[in-house]
């Protein structure tokens, strides 16, 4: 493929590509925030999922974005991909930073006409030893395509920001709105994420590939606690619709009232509002794990085989993050985690600043 000695005015912004979950696209924003300073221009993203726009349209530093739904269908049986590569034709070949180990998402770049000396790519920034995913994408946001090295040398500043992501005044007003609905608006809101992606796969809940997996009876137990702690407050378990089930399975065990199960009614705009408006969250290893302290929501945080120092959440305003693991057999295992650790953790969680 030939390439050009610059890239066309109109694709001076720098596009970031990654197919993320939740959690995964919340890590990115400081790495968004220092390209967009870098290049004085707004990022756009090349991604998938349906919480990726919701989570991050109108953010600082983001620009458009284009969301790819079928990235596992081969390229000809995809509309998807063949319209994200119109997209990225229509905007131009030029700045990009391949964040994603799919290849799908490098073939879309090669088709688009994105040749080698325009992509920094993630392989090339390998994670070190004991380093969390926020410090190797602040590298990562460092390097600068070969085309435009001279222009654009590396930049990295020893200030690494936290995860931060902003809330809509109209995000509030309809979060506000929802809980009057709800009876919950004059009160004050705990929170809980028992569930998972993996937790809702079919086949048994406690099955060894469910690695966050933590059981019912452990949920019911830290329930009766946290509201032995705060009998005033309201107890709103979060999730997706998926999960009701698996709520209400926690919540038959509890014995306790005042008891919400709002799953099958928070999508992702709400769920921004409402973790930036509740006391605290208490939550697996998640997406909204890591949007509670990017948006300053206190949270205990129970991971399975995942590695805290590498996928602890990570806040910008240095929101209290507690990070809980456990070991059975001695393997890292959520299950080893004690009822009483958790509430002791969550117990000791500074308020919001």
């Amino acid at each position: 493929m030939n390439s050009t000695s610059s890239p066309p005015s109109q694709a001076s912004r720098p596009l970031l590509v990654r197919f993320g979950a939740l959690g995964d696209m919340v890590l990115l924003t400081p790495l968004i925030r220092q390209l967009a300073a870098r290049f004085d221009s707004p990022v756009d993203l090349l991604s998938s999922g349906p919480w990726t726009l919701p989570l991050l349209q109108g953010q600082p530093g983001v620009g458009d974005i284009m969301i790819v739904g079928s990235r596992r269908r081969t390229y000809w049986l995809s509309p998807d991909q063949h319209r994200a590569v119109r997209w990225l034709r229509a905007r131009g070949a030029g700045p990009a930073w391949f964040a994603d180990a799919n290849a799908v998402g490098r073939g879309l770049l090669s088709r688009a006409g994105f040749a080698d000396e325009w992509i920094v790519d993630a392989d090339n920034c390998p994670r070190r030893t004991g380093e969390h995913t926020l410090q190797r994408w602040w590298r990562f946001a460092a390097q600068t395509p070969s085309a435009l090295a001279a222009t654009y040398p590396p930049v990295l500043t020893n200030a690494l920001p936290g995860c931060q992501i902003e809330v809509s005044e109209a995000q509030r007003v309809a979060m506000t709105e929802w809980l009057q609905r709800r009876g919950l608006d004059e009160r004050r809101l705990l929170l809980i994420q028992a569930g998972n992606k993996r937790t809702m796969r079919s086949g048994r809940r406690r099955r060894a590939t469910n690695t966050k997996y933590w059981p019912e009876e452990n949920w019911a137990a830290v329930i009766r606690g946290m509201r032995d702690s705060h009998p005033a407050h309201a107890l709103v378990l979060l999730g997706t619709g998926h999960e009701v089930s698996y709520n209400r399975d926690i919540m038959r065990r509890t014995g306790v009232a005042d008891i919400h199960n709002v799953a099958d009614d928070l999508p992702i705009p709400r769920l921004l509002a409402l973790l930036q408006h509740a006391d605290s969250l208490l939550s697996v290893d998640s997406g909204p794990a890591h949007v509670a302290a990017a948006v300053g929501c206190p949270v205990v945080d129970l991971f399975g085989s995942a590695s805290v120092d590498e996928y602890r959440p990570w806040g910008a305003a240095g929101t209290d993050v507690k990070c809980l693991t456990g070991s059975i057999d001695g393997q890292p295992d959520m299950g080893g985690i004690r009822v009483s650790t958790v509430l002791d953790a969550w117990r000791s969680l500074r308020p919001r600043q």
